[in-house]
């Protein structure tokens, strides 16, 4: 089986990549994934007090309720285990993706 490479990335390994479908890197392409591909952190995301990636993670982490579908701490990081935290996301990134979101 031949592996496709995820373009514009040179590369199948991650730390020799430059870039991620797009994205900075992994991390923030993750982060972006999530952000509008899960109804959870979309519906949130998308509410009028959420205007920047940091607005986010502070309500997803103000959040008390369980998500009862999710088998993960998904207040701290992504269904795929990437810290919402992490300094590798290009923040302001995902600041002008969620800006773009509302704008449509």
């Amino acid at each position: 089986m031949t592996r496709q490479l995820d373009y514009p990335r040179d590369t199948d390994n991650l730390k020799e990549a430059t870039s991620y479908n797009g994205w900075t890197n992994y991390e923030t392409w993750n982060a972006a994934l999530w952000l509008d591909n899960d109804y959870f952190y979309y519906s949130i995301m998308m509410m009028q007090s959420v205007k920047t990636f940091e607005d986010f993670i502070k309500k997803i982490q103000s959040i008390t309720v369980n998500n009862l579908d999710a088998d993960w701490d998904w207040r701290f990081k992504t269904g795929d285990g990437i810290s919402w935290n992490d300094p590798k996301i290009n923040i302001s990134e995902i600041d002008e993706k969620i800006k773009e979101l509302k704008e449509n």
